[in-house]
């Protein structure tokens, strides 16, 4: 966790510094490792579009304005990023579990097509163990209104639901999550080839899932928040509106 921010640093080592007798509140550690010119930069990142809603096919209402989330695999949210590669491009087709945070399917892919997000989505629903109702909710980009991710969702017994005016708080979830593996993971570096790429993926989101403590899951780690139900208390100020 290359880029891990100090809050969840500090809560990381809390056990080890109690061990050694060391008493290091948060702001000490701000301020210890900005001292050592080790404070995460926000690198500015190229903008890549990766939605095309101009298409013939079905766009669904938003089910989810309202939604508390409340257990695992009650509601899914599914995005589309890119990585770049030397002289050009790949894209990251992501399914988190909006309770837990875990991302519960990928796959990078080298074109925008809709393999990438259905490869993603199968290997959500192969690993899906709750059989209660569930809700996929993404923008309207043609990969998700294809009649191929549609009918495989209503196949497997997903509703769907869709943002409706392009604001992309109404998929905050899936945005804060593509921004985690960037920002924090170095996946918005250039890669040398797509191989190296996957690889990176492979390994970020392994952590991510079952390493890295998230915020909004009371410092559980998506995985570990997985097996949870009920309200997770968060450990920020301002939670992430899907409206």
């Amino acid at each position: 966790m290359p880029r891990i921010g100090t809050r969840k640093l500090h809560y990381m080592l809390s056990e080890t510094l109690q061990r050694h007798g060391i008493c290091i509140g948060r702001n000490k550690l701000f301020d210890l490792l900005s001292d050592h010119g080790l404070l995460v930069r926000r690198r500015k990142r190229k903008r890549v579009s990766t939605t095309d809603s101009n298409h013939p096919f079905r766009k669904y209402p938003n089910m989810v304005r309202e939604l508390q989330v409340l257990r695992p695999n009650h509601l899914w949210v599914s995005d589309i990023t890119y990585l770049s590669l030397t002289d050009s491009f790949c894209y990251l087709s992501l399914v988190t579990d909006a309770y837990s945070r875990k991302i519960v399917g990928y796959c990078l892919h080298p074109t925008l097509k809709k393999e990438g997000p259905m490869q993603a989505l199968k290997m959500a629903v192969a690993d899906r163990v709750y059989r209660h109702p569930l809700i996929h909710h993404s923008d309207r980009g043609l990969q998700y209104c294809c009649g191929d991710y549609t009918s495989l969702l209503e196949r497997s017994g997903i509703s769907i639901s869709m943002t409706e005016k392009g604001d992309p708080y109404e998929n905050a979830i899936a945005e804060r999550v593509n921004g985690i593996l960037k920002s924090e993971f170095e996946l918005d570096r250039d890669f040398g080839s797509f191989d190296i790429a996957k690889t990176a993926v492979d390994k970020a989101i392994d952590v991510y899932n079952h390493q890295r403590p998230h915020s909004s899951c009371n410092y559980l780690t998506p995985a570990q928040a997985h097996l949870q139900q009920g309200l997770l208390l968060t450990k920020w100020k301002r939670r992430l509106s899907m409206t």
